[in-house]
């Protein structure tokens, strides 16, 4: 999984509340398992095209500035629904890196560092002032630094602190999913089955 240290560039606005991951991700989207292969168009894909293939011009994500966003400000419980994981994927395949909102989903948010995507959770004052700049194309720059905990937005001058989770904090700065942190226990896993067998050779089996 690619680390995620720090992030510059454009933000868009997606103040619905309540997005789910059946919206996020279509089913019609889930039939394979190789998060490079499509998602990024399956990716809200009712909200973003009227038919496949033709875009609906008036939505934020197809419109310049904004179809090269990095980062997505979001409205309230964004990813509810279910577990799907290709919501994670699609999103991180159309080149979001980030997603920033008062509440997410919670099967989502942990998909989200799972993948290398921080979802970063701020209060609805600030998430309201971040929707309006992301809004505005001549003042929709945005910085994430995971590494200092901060938001930077160059429009209005201000830097917010955000808090997150030391675990998921160090899996995105290292860029580990839950198998690659697992395995840096691997000598002792190990160690513990060799002991653990020695300690009682009934459990090996014949």
């Amino acid at each position: 999984m690619q680390a995620f240290t720090r992030v510059s560039g454009v933000a868009a606005a997606l103040p619905h509340a309540n997005l789910d991951t059946d919206q996020l991700m279509p089913k019609q989207f889930l039939r394979g398992i190789d998060r490079r292969t499509g998602l990024a168009e399956g990716f809200l894909f009712d909200m973003r095209f009227e038919a496949p293939g033709r875009k609906r011009r008036d939505f934020v994500l197809n419109r310049a500035p904004w179809d090269r966003a990095v980062v997505l400000i979001t409205g309230p419980n964004f990813g509810c629904g279910s577990s799907r994981e290709h919501a994670v994927w699609g999103l991180r395949e159309l080149g979001l890196r980030c997603v920033i909102g008062p509440s997410f989903g919670g099967i989502f948010a942990d998909n989200c560092t799972r993948n290398g995507v921080p979802a970063l959770t701020v209060p609805m004052a600030e998430t309201e002032r971040l929707l309006a700049l992301a809004a505005d194309a001549a003042r929709c720059e945005i910085s994430v630094d995971l590494e200092r905990q901060t938001i930077a937005t160059p429009a209005d001058g201000r830097e917010l602190r955000f808090e997150i989770d030391p675990l998921r904090r160090d899996m995105l700065l290292r860029g580990l999913d839950a198998v690659g942190l697992t395995l840096q226990y691997a000598d002792d896993i190990r160690r513990f089955e060799r002991d653990h067998l020695a300690a009682q050779p009934w459990l090996a089996g014949g």
